[in-house]
């Protein structure tokens, strides 16, 4: 299936479903980065994105999966009775039932966070959901299809991740840190990429250039590599 067929459209349920998501994986392990990292959390794994960033390592998102009742999901949620969920992807907005999904967990007295490529439009997002959002790097391959005009939904409790992949990502990352003043609107995130930058040159970066940014190191492959369900 090529790219262009996997986009919001071709995965959507038909209209008599509309509770209905295509899920990849539900499971529970420790958060492996952003604000709530170390915490145990329930992820629930959408199917489908219309992005292929060069560093992806969830490929395995992009196809299959199994329709799953928005209730079902939510019972699944409720066995681990956690305090933090996150529903990821693949890119989980690329569904339109996401929307409804995250309600009910907030619903449910969770506090709900999603992880979203920023190439879908994050307005009308549930107020409550922290959104972890990213602007993809020119090294992602896919920085043309980062939507700007997402920044000004961006609240205090929100996040905005750059994965950074070597010193010209660093450099456009700077750009756009000053361009939009992403630090006086949310908190920033500057991560490097898996097995591309070594964490201590962007650690020696952040701090020369007194970045006001939390660098961060995904705890999951650390422990975990590349392992599913992790």
């Amino acid at each position: 299936m090529p790219p262009s067929e996997t986009t919001a459209v071709t995965l959507r349920p038909d209209s008599s479903a509309s509770d209905r998501l295509r899920i990849t994986e539900i499971f529970y392990s420790l958060q492996g980065e952003a604000r709530t990292v170390g915490y145990p959390t329930v992820f629930i794994r959408l199917t489908g994105c219309p992005l292929r960033c060069s560093y992806c390592d969830t490929e395995y998102a992009f196809y299959g999966g199994q329709w799953m009742e928005l209730e079902d999901i939510l019972k699944r949620a409720d066995e681990h009775t956690p305090r933090y969920v996150t529903v990821t992807g693949g890119e989980p907005l690329a569904q339109r039932p996401c929307r409804e999904l995250l309600a009910a967990l907030c619903d449910r007295g969770y506090e709900v966070s999603i992880e979203t490529g920023g190439a879908i439009d994050i307005a009308g997002i549930d107020p409550r959901v922290s959104i972890v959002m990213d602007l993809k790097t020119p090294g992602s391959g896919e920085e043309r299809r980062n939507l700007y005009t997402n920044i000004p939904h961006l609240a205090r409790k929100d996040q905005v991740k750059f994965v950074i992949c070597d010193r010209v990502d660093y450099e456009w990352s700077c750009a756009k840190l000053a361009e939009h003043q992403l630090d006086q609107r949310c908190e920033v995130l500057f991560s490097p990429c898996h097995g591309q930058l070594s964490p201590t040159d962007l650690a020696e970066w952040i701090l020369q250039d007194h970045l006001p940014v939390r660098m961060q190191i995904q705890l999951h492959k650390i422990l975990w590599n590349d392992a599913r369900g992790h």
